[in-house]
Parts: C-alpha cells; structure tokens; sequence
C-alpha cells in the first residue's frame, strides 16, 4: 500500500529532491499535499506534475496568484496562511510529514503532526534547536518516530540502530569544514556572499549554504543532535572530514567506532527516512568506488577562525531560550550578509553581541515564550547591526 506524503517545504532544495526521490518510488509513495511560502513557479509545475488533493503557500498574495493561474485546474485545492500547515500535516491521510520548511516556520506544523501520530522526517533543524525539550517530550508523549534527514544525523541515527544507549560513549559528526576551511583571516575579511554560496560539495539552499560556510550549521546540529539522541553535550565531537564521504560516527564503550558512509548525496537520507524501517534500492545516486578513494582525512576545527561552533555550544550548554537567541541572531546577520550589508566574520560578531546581550534566560521554556523571544531577537540583532556597522 502507498504512503501518502505531505511535503511542506517543496520548492526548496530539499523538497525538490524528495520529490524526485518519490516519483522514482510511485509505487510507494503518493503526494497528498505541498506546500511553499512564495516561490509559485515551482509550485505550480510541482502541482501540475504530482497532482496533490492540497497545495499550501503560507503568502496570501502569492497564493492567490497561483489560485489564478491554476483556474481550471481541478485536482488541487490551494489553500493559504501559516495555520493551513498544522492542518494538512494533521489530515487523517497522511501517512508521512515530511518537514522541510527553513526556520521556526518548521515548529508549529511538526507539533500538529506529532499529535496526530504521523511519522516526521524531519529536515527542519530550527525546530528541534529552538524548542528540542518540547518536540522530544510530545514525541515520546505520542509514541511517534522523528527520523532525521540531515546527512550527518540520519548517520548518527542508523548507526545507533539496535545498540544499547548505555554504551554510547561519544557521536562524531562530520563537518566538510566548508570553502574556506584553508582561508587566513585576512582572506575570510573578503569573502563575498558569492564566494560563500560555492559550496564544495553539497548543493543546499542559501542560508544552509552560508552556515556551512561558517561553521554554525555543525552548531546548530550540535543541538540537534543532543535532543535527537537524548546525549549530553560532553558526548558530542566535532571533526572536519573535507571529503563528506564518512556522514558520522558512533563511538562505543570498547572503543569501536561505526560510521555511515556514502558519496554526498541528499537523496540517501531523504528515501531511508521515508522508506523506515525498511530500505529500497535507490536509483540516479553513485555508489562508493573504494578502489578510487585515495584518502580520508580529519581534523580539528579551527575555532578562532570560525567562532560559530563555540557560540552555539556556548548557547546549548547554557539551554533554556539560549538556542533561540542564537538561531534568531545567526538567521538575522545571515540575511544581512548575503545582503551585502555586512561582512563573512561580521556574522560571529553579531551573533555573540546578540548572545551576550541576552539576560532573560528561562530554564524551561513554554511555546509562547519561544516564538515570542524569537521574534524579539530578531528585531534586538537589526538594532544591535544599525549601531555596530
């Protein structure tokens, strides 16, 4: 029988390649909705080609453009507004909730999706690094399975598969180190927007893009990774692995170490965590040829060159809204950057006078007061930006 997807998030770099994952699986998987926050041209091609019962683009305006250009159009329902996420997600036939929206936009529909019991692949890190205790404790609440789709936790999660947590001694992730890993300070001073969004060996979207550029996207998922696993963070390493073939590692008790390996491919994680428990031959995707891997290497990150990594530890061991903080302030000088409104080692600086700037911690926070400190944050990190460039 045919799972049914509800994809939110497909226009992006993500979404698109799920889709191509699902229609090389049509015997196994439906599209029951798709949903974008403005981006219609791909929508509408997606629409036209799948065909889902609901198509969701949380922009009013461009929704009602898209309205227009599907007059006639009868397979699909367009709905709009941010809450039309919580409830396609929710709809009884959905079998997979497949988050794939940037930022905080993720939380509010993963939740709704919690609740009605569906199985979340999650490739939305914001929403376990602003609200991870929350998620967690309503998943476990509701019995329901959050299978990572980032490369490095979907390693993490399948090498975990049947081991006992007690002999867990240390998760490794993997960082490529990004296009500047080799770079002087004097070098970083001058990169350009352009230069950061020529990744190496990924092809992601914009904002993913600059963080791995950074290093606060192996920070973010350093928070990820801690409710994922349920792992302190003492147990949780870093190291720089420039060919992204080893995705991360498991370090046991006896000292023996499990990794997953593949050649940098998001379509891998995006099909295993749809097809969980279960796995499918995978086609248009390279296999590992070992006889023309000359080396892997490791290394440790330069923290003085890319402070980020240190920030959102900094930010995780402190907890509570600390992550909130931190993720609002990095997407804000992101923004920025690419802008060209700021400088590459503009964006540390500002996320750590954002960081320091912050004394209202709460241990414990409920939802409101994320969203709420989210939005705070974000306005906080402009007015801090006008003073400080």
């Amino acid at each position: 029988m045919k799972k049914t997807v509800a994809l939110l998030g497909s226009t992006g770099s993500i979404g698109r390649q799920t889709l191509e994952v699902i229609e090389a699986n049509k015997n196994s998987f439906e599209v029951f909705a798709l949903a974008a926050h403005n981006e219609i041209k791909i929508l509408k091609e997606q629409i036209i080609k799948f065909k889902p019962e609901v198509a969701v683009v949380s922009d009013e305006k461009a929704a009602k453009k898209l309205s227009l250009d599907l007059h006639g159009f009868k397979h699909t329902k367009i709905l709009s507004g941010e809450n039309s996420l919580n409830e396609i997600v929710a709809n009884p036939k959905v079998d997979i909730a497949f988050i794939a929206v940037s930022g905080t936009a993720g939380l509010l529909p993963t939740l709704a999706a919690i609740k009605t019991g569906k199985i979340i692949a999650l490739a939305n890190k914001e929403t376990l690094v602003v609200a991870g205790h929350i998620v967690m404790e309503q998943a476990k609440k509701f019995k329901v399975p959050i299978i990572p789709v980032d490369s490095e936790h979907s390693a993490v999660f399948q090498c975990l598969q049947g081991k006992n947590k007690l002999h867990i001694k240390k998760i490794i992730l993997t960082a490529s180190g990004g296009p500047f890993r080799n770079y002087s300070i004097e070098e970083l001073k001058r990169v350009t927007p352009e230069m950061a969004l020529d990744h190496p060996n990924w092809s992601m979207g914009k904002k993913i893009t600059v963080d791995s550029a950074t290093l606060m996207n192996k920070g973010l998922e350093l928070i990820e990774a801690r409710w994922l696993f349920d792992i302190p963070y003492n147990q949780l390493e870093v190291v720089i692995h420039p060919q992204s073939i080893i995705h991360s590692m498991v370090e046991l008790i006896d000292n023996s170490v499990f990794s997953l390996m593949s050649i940098p491919d998001m379509k891998i994680p995006i099909q295993y965590a749809l097809t969980w428990p279960e796995r499918m031959p995978i086609s248009n995707s390279e296999e590992i040829d070992f006889t023309k891997l000359k080396t892997l290497t490791f290394e440790s990150p330069n923290h003085k060159l890319f402070p980020c990594l240190k920030l959102a530890r900094r930010a995780g061991e402190e907890g509570g809204l600390m992550p909130v903080v931190l993720n609002a302030a990095n997407e804000v000088a992101v923004a920025l950057f690419l802008e060209e409104k700021i400088g590459f080692l503009d964006i540390p600086y500002l996320v750590e006078k954002v960081l320091d700037s912050f004394d209202n911690n709460s241990p414990n926070p409920e939802l409101e007061e994320i969203l709420e400190t989210d939005r705070l944050i974000r306005k906080k990190t402009l007015q801090i930006a006008e003073k400080l460039f």
